[in-house]
């Protein structure tokens, strides 16, 4: 069982933006809080970084 984190950049207030994270050894998951039975992303834990690094360089400003 995968121990599930809320991002700290989920939003503000009630988190409307809910996306929450888990790691393991093997991987890092990321899925929607609010329909968490759903889709869920794995990345090997090496290919995570460079993932987010792409989405920060892509967010509006």
């Amino acid at each position: 069982m995968e121990n599930w984190r809320k991002s700290s950049y989920s939003g503000p207030g009630d988190g409307n933006e809910c996306v929450e994270i888990a790691n393991a050894p093997t991987h890092v998951a990321v899925r929607d809080s609010k329909t968490p039975a759903r889709a869920t992303l794995t990345f090997p834990p090496e290919a995570f970084a460079p993932f987010l690094e792409g989405l920060k360089a892509d967010a509006p400003r």
